[in-house]
């Protein structure tokens, strides 16, 4: 066994640096070490101005330095990054990359890639987009060369994809051909982009994310070598000094003799309290049977004979001294009851013996040998859950065993060097090393992703083994992507204050946090108390209660965020947000903070990650599919030429002509072509408003004069409205389908109902009594407050009923036709028709649906009256109302600047109402800026 303290001896040489030229920001340095000592001595000068930008992490200057591998990653704000953006304009320009004007529609197909690829299997973190299918965005909004920023990078697959699009074989792996070796074409054989690596920029406000991008973005071949030949002289080293501490004897049949195996892993078992006899239970002996390969949920105390469960026992406590903390503290008890070993290639199990227990506190007594991390676990509701029970520092929430050899092997990489390298290698060992890690029946143990929860059964894992396996998955993953070093520039600081220059970037790809799913600085603790530097959380945008962030606090950081993006994306180019959250609010939230920003949403699509994380998994009401936001920064002169006609009914017409240049044309596929929801005048309505009022604008128009105006101004097809130069296309496209898909709804309220019936009506006009019984079906689901109308009210005002007394329309010629043989070939005016015909309701046309808007417009408003006057003198909450008409009121009251009303009214909802309608919640958000509140 290797005694207390014991120093280090090696003999081997040590590590000799690379002595290649190395050119940086139009510097030449004899190599990498000469480079990266040169920039920390700027760093170390440059510190205290960057201490000012807000997110500068917690931690000493010098370890902060330290963890930097400037200038392209500094674990503090990075200040080369402008000088970044104009040395690859230069490139830019230098090479001919700018040809021809930037014009992109929104990427409107569905992406769907799964998490199996070695680059996602190296490291974890809690969220990651897959970087193949980011590299469908990228390629394309983007050509080579361009300069993309993503501000919550978390493990930096942006970067990633964006490298990857310069490699002929990963873009043919998502399914693209390539022409002359550079042109990329779609699936219907035109092309849409080229290859050519994209220069990004990556920002999180967590110190161990960017540590992550650092060391899967920015490595050369020679430096993954380097760490492989030093990681295996040190794994050496370590299994030398403390191999013993992963022993276990081996008794064979006969009793006298026995040989050493090797410890996979050691499960542990809490311990409870009997409530009728007091005796100690083994909830590992109590419940689990390996002939039934089961574990019980029924605990019998094997002492009585007393039936209970978990949730009725109490916790047994020891009471242990902590030299770390120099104190005494009450710590739930953990006993191991089950060893995995093995002796050459054929696993054995047993329980722990007086020898293994020997061992333990032989480790115990070794544990002050290195530095590890003892810090007490921040406040939060992740990171404090285990304080109850009595693991309240950073080193109880990991066996003695695997504190002792990360110790060592942190010590072991510092004094050869290799600290800056090998550190990943820790970080990526320590989830499966910590008591969250899970024993299962089935062999396949884990832990719960977005969570601190510690099993009744932990299972410690053998930290020699999985550190050779994380070397391993860490240089195939790596050997999958092998390109240029050090093109990826990383910074560490909150995307509220960015110093980087406006209108510079090209494209932004983001994954922001979804409202409360994951506590990313209490989850990130443990890490970064081994790094020695921490999130400053102050403006993480999350809902949390420990930090006092609701969702009015979470979506103001957003929208700081979602400003910077604003201001350093160049007009005209495009940003795609990855979002996923079950609560509507959340979703209203991010969709605000965008929009008031003064990006304009074009398109929501569905990114399928196929996997959900346990959260997605087990909620009823969760988002089983990531949704993904196409939003644009509008081009100057458009936004220009818009304020200069306010007070006009010409905004409206330029806003939506703007708009639809920035749509997709036409979206199909396998011969089945797809409503674009974007170009229907009811959504084209809703975004011209939206913009207005997120701008101060005043809205210029009804939504009747929208209605009509839209079908006179443009040319209209399948209910949908285009630009003249954009809809020979779409017939072109339209011809070659035989179907027309409808959109999936889930009808919660008026809105959604209205749009359901219109679905069915395009497929088949039909009579009232053929509607009725499917749309009481779907309607089972609507919200508690919603006053829907009755099915008659919803089709009076919104769709036409064919009576008999006109010629037939052409929607129910064309169904009828359709449907049947015998009325094929006849005249609209035929009486068979007419009588096949009648009483069937069908979609109107733009001008019928103008007026019957203006109708519907009056009986909302008349509704909305009717509440004001029912408020008077009652201080009561509106219990249940119609949600349509308090949206017509509040877009009237608005247009008449009367945003006393708006907040009067806002006031009598019921909060959660407000905050989950996107419409009522821009109206009353706007109208209490306007008043001050």
């Amino acid at each position: 066994m290797a005694k207390e303290n014991e120093q280090l001896s090696f003999t081997e040489e040590q590590p000799k640096a690379d002595n290649s030229p190395v050119v940086c920001l139009g510097m030449t340095f004899k190599n990498e070490d000469e480079r990266r000592e040169y920039f920390r001595n700027e760093l170390r000068k440059k510190l205290p101005e960057l201490k000012k930008i807000e997110g500068f992490p917690i931690g000493e200057d010098e370890d902060i330095i330290a963890l930097s591998d400037p200038p392209y990653y500094t674990a503090c704000p990075n200040p080369w990054i402008n000088d970044f953006i104009d040395e690859w304009e230069k490139e830019k320009v230098e090479s001919g990359d700018i040809k021809e004007e930037y014009h992109r529609k929104p990427f409107a197909s569905n992406v769907s890639e799964g998490k199996s690829h070695p680059v996602y299997m190296a490291h974890r973190y809690h969220t990651k987009v897959p970087h193949r299918a980011i590299m469908n965005y990228i390629l394309h909004y983007t050509n080579p060369g361009d300069v993309i920023i993503d501000g919550f990078a978390g493990s930096g697959m942006t970067g990633l994809a964006g490298k990857l699009c310069g490699i002929k074989e990963e873009i043919n792996k998502i399914g693209y051909n390539i022409e002359n070796n550079i042109d990329i074409i779609d699936s219907e054989g035109y092309k849409f982009s080229s290859v050519g690596e994209r220069k990004v920029i990556l920002n999180d406000l967590s110190p161990m994310a960017t540590h992550i991008s650092k060391n899967i973005n920015n490595f050369s071949e020679k430096s993954v070598q380097h760490l492989i030949e030093e990681v295996d002289i040190i794994i050496k080293d370590l299994e030398e000094e403390y191999g013993w501490v992963y022993e276990t004897k081996h008794f064979s049949n006969e009793k006298e003799k026995s040989e050493s195996g090797i410890i996979n892993y050691t499960v542990w078992s809490e311990t409870f309290l009997c409530p009728n006899c007091s005796n100690e239970i083994v909830y590992f002996d109590a419940t689990v049977d390996f002939d039934k390969k089961e574990v019980s949920n029924e605990i019998t105390c094997t002492n009585c004979g007393y039936n209970s469960n978990k949730k009725s026992l109490e916790r047994a406590y020891e009471a242990e001294y902590d030299p770390l903390l120099n104190k005494v503290i009450q710590k739930v008890k953990l006993v191991p009851v089950f060893i995995n070993y093995s002796i050459g290639k054929t696993r054995y199990f047993k329980r722990p013996d007086a020898d293994d227990m020997a061992t333990l506190n032989e480790v115990k007594r070794q544990l002050n040998t290195y530095w590890y991390p003892t810090n007490k676990m921040m406040d939060g509701e992740e990171s404090s859950r285990n304080d109850k029970y009595g693991l309240t520092n950073v080193h109880h929430m990991m066996p003695d065993r695997n504190k002792l050899v990360l110790a060592a092997f942190l010590h072991k990489i510092k004094i050869r060097g290799m600290e800056n390298l090998a550190k990943i290698i820790l970080t990526a060992s320590l989830p499966n090393l910590t008591w969250n890690y899970s024993w299962r029946m089935n062999g396949k143990g884990g832990f719960i992703s977005g969570t601190l929860y510690i099993p009744s059964t932990p299972q410690e894992n053998n930290a020699l083994n999985q550190i050779k396996r994380k070397l391993n998955d860490y240089v195939k993953a790596l050997g999958t992507v092998m390109n240029n070093y050090q093109d990826t520039v990383i910074t560490t600081q909150s995307l509220t204050d960015l110093n980087i220059k406006a209108n510079s970037v090209d494209y932004i790809f983001t994954d922001p946090p979804f409202g409360s799913n994951l506590m990313y600085s209490e989850l990130n603790f443990i890490w970064e108390s081994w790094l020695k530097v921490f999130t400053n959380n102050k403006t993480e945008a999350i809902i949390n209660k420990t930090q006092s962030k609701k969702l009015f606090e979470y979506q103001s950081l957003l929208e700081k965020c979602f400003q910077n993006y604003y201001r350093v994306l160049k007009p005209g180019r495009w940003m795609t947000v990855e979002f996923s959250n079950s609560q509507s609010s959340v979703w209203n939230a991010i969709q605000e903070a965008i929009q008031k920003a003064g990006f304009i949403v074009a398109n929501v699509s569905a990114l399928d990650k196929k996997q959900g994380s346990f959260k997605a998994i087990t909620t009823t009401v969760a988002v089983k599919q990531d949704l993904v936001i196409s939003a644009y920064k509008p081009k100057k002169e458009n936004v220009d030429k818009i304020i200069g006609q306010q007070n006009t009914v010409e905004s409206t017409w330029t806003f939506t002509k703007q708009h639809m240049e920035q749509l997709p044309v036409f979206v199909g596929q396998k011969g089945e072509a797809h409503v674009i929801t974007e170009r229907t005048p009811r959504i084209l309505f809703d975004r011209m408003v939206a913009y207005h009022v997120q701008n101060g604008l005043p809205v210029p128009i009804s939504s009747a004069e929208f209605q009509e105006g839209i079908s006179q101004r443009f040319p209209m097809r399948d209910g949908m409205a285009f630009l003249e130069d954009q809809v020979a296309e779409y017939d072109k496209k339209r011809t070659l389908v035989k179907e027309f898909s409808q959109l999936s709804l889930f009808v919660s309220d008026e809105t959604s109902a209205i749009e359901w019936i219109r679905q069915q009506l395009l497929k088949k006009p039909q009579s009232r009594q053929d509607i009725h019984p499917n749309f009481m079906k779907e309607i089972q689901h609507i919200a508690k407050h919603e006053l829907l109308p009755e099915l008659d009210d919803l089709l009076n005002q919104n769709f036409l009923l064919y009576d008999g007394d006109e010629e037939v329309p052409n929607q129910i010629v064309a169904y009828l036709r359709r449907t049947y043989k015998d009325l094929r070939g006849l005249d609209p005016s035929d009486s068979r028709v007419v009588e096949k015909a009648k009483n069937r309701w069908y979609v109107p046309n733009p001008t019928k649906q103008a007026d019957l808007e203006k109708l519907r417009e009056k009986s909302l408003l008349r509704e909305f009256n009717g509440y004001v006057e029912e408020m008077e003198g009652n201080k009561k909450k509106l219990r249940q109302f119609r949600t349509e008409a308090i949206r017509a009121g509040f877009k009237k009251a608005y247009s008449e600047k009367d945003f006393n009303k708006i907040v009067k009214v806002g006031e009598r909802l019921p909060e959660k109402v407000i905050q989950e309608d996107d419409k009522l919640l821009m109206y009353y958000d706007n109208a209490c800026i306007r008043l001050g509140i």
